[in-house]
């Protein structure tokens, strides 16, 4: 992949960035306090009802303030969202129910949704965040990195790099509803004229899952000339797009054929002091717990160069100080179900890596669509206007002490 970025960027960085295509984009969320998200909604539960019930300096220690966030910042509404506007420390509302979010590639857990608790919650994210939409993340670049250059999803992301070094997150639709697709003006038009069939907003976003290349400036997408070949990735794409998903929007949840379905072989202890993998016997070993088959593929897929399989454990075994150490005593029966998700997840993305690569190697000898091109075909520069958010509002949102927004 590493050379392809080379000779990518050769003669004038003709292939385009994804931001050329999708160039409506957002920071990764900063919320500030590690406490405000966690691996279970119970322990959410259990942080809050500590935090109201601290008072003075120990409420504030708990808190953790920073420049952006204390108990005496009122903060608006999030979109979509009915909690208390008021300063915490004045009237705390009601516990808002929390929401499932992707953390970084991979990690699905829980946030508290609550304005006052998030330094930069990125509330143009929570306007478009529906049944609808989906998610490009990019992964941010690590020289030499062979891992994917973004991921999918139809949770709301949080950005979070594994690296360091996030990203943008970029939504798959401006509005509500599935509407206005997130693509340069003229683009859904121009590929459809040049592939012979109808283009949307869907099959972008596969062929980026399938074709896009890490590079510092942004993830870059080669766009073929040959419909064939367009026609293939697109499939690839698809099925990827399938895995990120996990069932959502209608999908089956991935499964690995009988046999090659992960197990747990020995009981996975209440605080497993390590994570190891036996290649020989294709087994993850979690203390005393043991899960197999785990093909190699799974154990060793990385993003940023960070093993995903590591970087999810370390997060729920990892000390924590405050109410971050909020949580389960022992190790729940719903961690070791995502703990099998995630490996047949990352197994069945491993499978595809042959095929990718094929694809790389056949876009790499063939003709493309250039930025040259683009901008000849009025595609480029993208206006203004379509790099900002779409005007969704319908109805009014809540302010910060409980006026109105203005927006």
């Amino acid at each position: 992949m590493a050379a392809r970025v080379a000779a990518g960027t050769g003669g004038g960085g003709q292939i385009p960035l994804l931001d050329d295509l999708m160039p409506w984009s957002v920071r990764p969320l900063r919320p500030g306090r590690p406490w405000v998200t966690a691996p279970d909604a119970s322990s959410l539960r259990a942080r809050w009802d500590l935090l109201v019930g601290a008072e003075g300096v120990e409420r504030d220690r708990l808190f953790l303030p920073s420049r952006s966030r204390t108990p005496l910042t009122p903060a608006a509404a999030l979109p979509g969202r009915s909690t208390a506007t008021s300063a915490f420390a004045r009237d705390p509302g009601p516990y808002p129910e929390p929401v499932r979010i992707l953390h970084g590639p991979f990690d699905e857990q829980w946030l508290i949704p609550d304005h006052r608790l998030l330094d930069a919650a990125r509330p143009e994210l929570w306007r478009v965040a529906d049944g609808h939409q989906l998610f490009a993340v990019e992964h941010g670049f690590v020289p030499q990195d062979g891992g994917p250059a973004l991921s999918a999803t139809a949770l709301l992301p949080d950005g979070h790099s594994p690296a360091g070094r996030p990203g943008r997150i970029r939504p798959l639709y401006r509005r509500p509803g599935g509407r206005e697709p997130n693509l340069s003006p003229g683009l859904p038009a121009l590929l459809t004229a040049r592939y012979g069939e109808p283009v949307g907003a869907e099959a972008v976003l596969a062929w980026v899952l399938a074709a896009a290349i890490p590079a510092p400036g942004g993830p870059l997408v080669p766009l073929p000339a040959d419909g064939g070949l367009w026609t293939e990735g697109v499939e690839l794409g698809r099925e990827l797009l399938r895995l990120h998903l996990r069932g959502a929007r209608g999908g089956e949840r991935p499964r690995l054929p009988g046999g090659r379905r992960p197990y747990v072989r020995a009981a996975i202890p209440p605080r497993p002091d390590g994570l190891r993998y036996e290649a020989a016997e294709e087994a993850v070993v979690l203390g005393e717990g043991r899960v197999s088959p785990v093909p190699a593929g799974a154990w060793d897929f990385r993003v940023n160069g960070v093993r995903m399989l590591e970087l999810w454990f370390g997060r729920r075994t990892a000390a924590a100080e405050g109410l971050a150490a909020v949580g389960p005593r022992g190790w729940p029966q719903e961690r070791t179900s995502e703990l099998l998700e995630l490996i047949t997840v990352l197994a069945l993305l491993a499978a595809l890596r042959p095929r990718q690569q094929a694809l790389w190697g056949r876009i790499a000898g063939a003709p493309a669509l250039t930025r040259e091109e683009l901008h000849a075909a009025g595609i480029l520069p993208v206006a203004a206007s379509a790099r900002r958010p779409a005007s969704v509002l319908d109805h009014q949102e809540e302010g910060p002490e409980g006026q109105f927004a203005l927006l």
